[in-house]
Formats: C-alpha cells, structure tokens, sequence
C-alpha cells in the first residue's frame, strides 16, 4: 500500500473514531473529554502506525501458536501505562490503570493484582523483547482490534479513560470522585454549599461517599484541604479527589450562633457548660403577661411517691370540672393495684365524664413514665367515657394495670361533673372492689406534692416581636413562675404545687418576629414533651438530658406568621427550673 493511500486510510478511520467517540459521549450527564488511539501492527513487520505517526519497532508483532502476540512496551509507551524491568527482582511490572502486573519469566509466572497464571500462556520473550497475546492484554487496556487477514495487520483501536477512571477486572469502571464549592471564597462561619460532580463511567450512580475536612462552616480564616472518594456498587474505589475552601477574614457568623441559625426545628446543640453558661447567662426575662385560668380544680397525689404499704394516697371531693393527676412508685415488696375511686356523699346520682387523660403503663423508668404521660395528655383527644355513681355509692373511676415493686405510674384525667363527688386514689394488694376504699388507712407525707389547687393552667401571652436581645422564660424556679398555691385536706395546711406538676402552660405570641425559640434544662435531668403549634415535639428525641447539656431547638419562626403557640406541662421525673430561650435572628446575606 502506498504512502499517501496509507495516510488516507488512517485518516478516514480516525474520522470514524471521532464519530463514534461523540456519538458514546453525547448522553452523558457530565460531559467527558476523551481522546482515541488508532494503532497498526503489520505481522513480522517492524513498520506500525500511531494515529498517522510511522513508528519503527525493534521487535514486531507476530504469530505464536495461532495467537497474535505484540510488543509489550511500544503498546504501554502509546496508551499511556508503565512496562518496566526490575533488575533486583528479574521481574517485567507492568501497570494499565488499575492493575499491577508482574512478569517473572525465570519463575514462568504472571501474578496480577495477586493472582498468578503460566507465564507461557499469554507472554514470550522474543530476541530480548517481551510480547504478550494481545486477546489478552487488550482486556486491560480497555482497547478493541481486529485482524486483517488480507493485509496481516492488527488494528488496535483505544479510547484514553479520562483522569481518574480505571477499568478492574470485571470490565467495570471505577468512578470518578469531584466537586467544587458554589463560592471561591467564604467567611468566617458562612455556610459551605459542596457541589458534587462526582460520576460513574458506567450509569451505574455512586453507592457511597467518603469525606474528609468537608466542614458545614470554618471559624478561622485559612486555606482548607477537602478530599473526596466515592464508590460504585460493585465496590469500585475512586481516586481520591482534592480541593480547597478559602475562608476569608470577615465573619458572617460567630461559632455560638452557626448553630442557632442553621440547625433544623427539633435538633440539639450541644455545647460546654461554660459557653452556655457565659453567653446566655444573665439574660432580660421576655415581656409576658400571666394569667392564671380558673374554673378547673387540680388534685395532685404525689405524696408519698414512693409508698411502701396500701393506702390512700390523697382523698378531695371535686364539683364540675377538675384534673386528676398522680405519680407514685411502688416501694413495696409485692404487686400492687392502683385505682381512683368517686364517691357520691349526696342525695342525688351524680355523673363523671372524662374529656382527657394520659396514662402510662407501669415502668421502672421515671423519666419515662413522666413524659409519655405527658405526651397523651397533650395530645388532646376526644373522650366521651362516662360514669354514673347513684347516691351514697362508691364506684371505680379508673383501675391502672398492677405494677410490680420499683415500677411506678403517672396519670391525667381531666374530668367534668354535674354534682359533688368524693375522689380517693388508693393502692391496694388486695382484690380491688368498690368496699376496698372504706378498708384503706390514710398514708402519711412524705415531702413530696399533694393537695388541691384552683389553678390547672396558666396562660402566658409574651411579647415576641419586638425584642432585639437573647431573652428568656424560665419555667418551674418559683421565681419569675411562682408555684400555684393549694390546701392538702388530709394535713389541713397550705401548699405549693413545687414545679407546677399537673399545670398546662399555654404561651401564645402574636405576629412574633424572625427568631430562634430553644429549650435547655437548669434543674437537672429532663425528659419531656412540647406541644408547638399544634404538634408535638419530644424534648430530647431520645434519652434525656441533663443540666447544661446544650439546647434543643423548639420552633424557628420567619416573621411573616401570625401567631407562635406553645403548650407544656411539666413532667413527672424531670427536674425544674428549665429556660424557654428566644433568640432573635437577623436577615444574613
């Protein structure tokens, strides 16, 4: 074949590869730079082309036992991989991407990536020249041919992977790790918005990601290393990928507020006692006004909480509407049945519909008794249950599950009558009946709540949109929030309700403004529910916390809404004073 007809030849095939590399190309989501390789061997021929580069060989392609064999080292110098001799091992290595292959011709082994076959069968050692079997090197180049039988000529055809892709043994891509970020620069505390450009070759998508350095904000200024690696499911690993975050000197958020503006409604931020306590200590209580809301008497037994015989915890007649509220321990060595019983003392037959409640069952965790209780409670739903007692008639108001020693209880029952009744809540080890009561001995004090109390809610209606400092609403310290004041029948004196157990908070703000609204514990451990505009929110997710731990994000408002309402009650088991904390958020840019 003539020159100028070769130099034809090879340049309508190149057109051919271009085609064909653009038409694989064009669906892709990510465009990819590719380039092809053209190459032709001639059989016993030391003439080859490259694309339409004429190239010499020392030692030609040729045919051994039916099979072509070609040379090792022109192929790795034009696709771009290592051939190189060892002279301490006497070991050829070669390296096409993803693979690491040792030639050991005095050993008569191949291993690749660990795995070993006969050196005969896919290499030879040709006048000091190393050829390999082209079927087989070709599975690892990632390159196609095909053999002129009229010309005796192999035509090696070869798509350059971008940077980055490797081809494995299973003829299946490593992916490709890359990202940028959406600015060149950012400031101290700024949020970083990574843009991934990762990709797999394949469309096979990325299975999992491994970052390092890729913080949500930086707080100092500097230069920032990020790396990236991914993996397709195949469990192919990419290359490691790096880029950097410049941080500015100028700040957009301190490292004390990046949480508050950025953490999602009902995260936790945690942070040290001595942060806490130096930023949010002494600060200006929130403009309030209190009302406390008659025309439910509340009835708490929590005295003793821990009972250690059977007895009547707490004993009150209640007319109209009224809350029923317990929580005790059994501090006996046996099973013990819980019950409220409702006495008519009058003339007439007297009916007691129940219109809420939270009931728990018997549980050795407190906290948890507490706040489940709490929850049901809150939840508010429809109860039409009714109970009539004729006169001069004892009745079961309420029988709770049995509880074994060490397992406690918490109860709600908001309750409306149409006359007088007595209420008793009583344990008993003995086969509950209407008479039990009239057998039960009154069980002394022991320091914790018990009595009646003419307030069951308070309404505090706070001014939230005008403030422009971190303020607070502290709830249960007896200072800011005095405890509802009581009488306990059974002592004939005067209490408090410390902690305000059984009382629902309703906080209600209207139009408020652009702010961050967190819980933390003071008291110490804390484990309940908030209701915020209807939904409920535990206080933590799980587990509890304890003084000082961090706060959690209660509700985050943008100022264009026309009302913040939030119900609480305070729940059995946790410790009181614990701190509603408005923070005021500013519009960043």
């Amino acid at each position: 074949m003539k020159w100028n007809a070769l130099k034809k030849e090879i340049a309508v095939m190149l057109a051919s590869l271009v085609f064909l590399a653009s038409v694989i190309a064009a669906p892709a989501a990510h465009a990819v730079s590719t380039s092809s390789s053209l190459i032709l061997l001639y059989i016993d021929k030391a003439e080859a082309f490259v694309n339409e580069e004429q190239i010499h060989l020392e030692s030609p392609a040729t045919i051994i036992n039916g099979s072509t064999f070609v040379p090792a080292k022109f192929l790795g110098d034009t696709l771009g991989f290592k051939v190189e001799w060892n002279a301490d091992s006497r070991t050829i290595q070669m390296t096409p991407p993803g693979y690491n292959i040792v030639l050991d011709a005095d050993n008569k082994t191949i291993t690749t990536n660990g795995e070993d076959i006969p050196f005969g069968s896919v290499a030879s050692i040709v006048n000091g020249k190393l050829l390999v079997k082209l079927t087989w090197l070709a599975d690892y180049m990632g390159a196609k041919y095909t053999y002129n039988s009229e010309l005796r000529r192999v035509e090696i055809v070869h798509f350059k992977a971008p940077e980055g892709i490797y081809i494995d043994q299973d003829s299946n891509s490593r992916p490709v790790a890359k990202f940028t970020t959406a600015k060149p620069t950012y400031r101290l505390g700024e949020p970083v918005k990574y843009l991934d450009l990762s990709y797999d070759p394949d469309a096979e998508g990325i299975a999992s990601y491994e970052w390092v350095g890729n913080e949500e904000a930086f707080f100092k200024p500097g230069k920032y290393p990020v790396t990236l690696v991914v993996k397709d499911r195949h469990g192919h690993v990419s290359k490691l990928f790096k880029n950097y975050v410049t941080v500015v000197d100028e700040t957009y958020l301190s490292q004390i507020e990046y949480p508050i503006y950025t953490k999602p409604v009902g995260g936790f931020i945690k942070t040290d006692w001595g942060t806490i306590w130096s930023h949010f200590n002494n600060m200006p209580l929130l403009p309030n006004k209190v009302t406390e809301v008659t025309g439910r008497t509340l009835l708490v037994s929590d005295s003793p909480e821990e009972f250690t015989e059977k007895g009547i915890l707490y004993q009150d007649n209640i007319n109209g509407k009224a809350r029923l509220y317990a929580d005790h321990i059994n501090g006996t060595k046996q099973k013990m049945t819980m019950a409220i019983f409702a006495t008519n003392n009058t003339d007439k037959p007297v009916t007691i519909k129940t219109t809420n409640k939270g009931e728990v069952y018997p549980s050795v965790y407190a906290n948890l008794i507490g706040s489940e209780a709490s929850v049901d409670f809150l939840m508010n739903n429809v109860y039409t249950d009714q109970l009539t007692v004729p006169p001069h008639e004892t009745y079961i108001y309420s029988k709770l599950p049995d509880f074994y020693p060490g397992q406690g209880v918490n109860l709600f029952y908001d309750v409306e009558t149409d006359g007088e009744l007595q209420i008793t809540f009583g344990v008993t080890d003995q086969r509950l009946m209407t008479s039990t009561v009239k057998e039960l001995p009154y069980l002394a004090f022991n320091g914790h709540v018990r009595g009646t109390f003419p307030i069951s809610e308070l309404k505090w209606d706070i001014d939230a949109a005008s403030f422009t400092k971190t303020s607070v609403l502290t709830i249960g310290d007896n200072k800011t929030d005095p405890f509802v004041k009581g009488y306990d029948v059974m002592r004939k004196q005067n209490v408090e309700n410390g902690g305000n157990y059984g009382v629902v908070y309703k906080i209600h703000a209207d139009k408020p403004r652009k702010m961050a609204v967190m819980m933390m514990a003071r008291g110490g451990v804390f484990k309940g529910p908030f209701k915020i505009n209807g939904e409920i929110m535990p206080v933590p997710w799980s587990g509890v916390i304890t003084a000082f731990d961090g706060m959690q994000v209660l509700a985050r408002t943008t100022g264009t809404e026309d009302a913040l309402d939030i119900e609480f009650t305070p729940p059995a088991g946790s410790a009181f004073p614990i701190d509603l904390i408005f923070y005021p958020l500013e519009d960043k840019k």
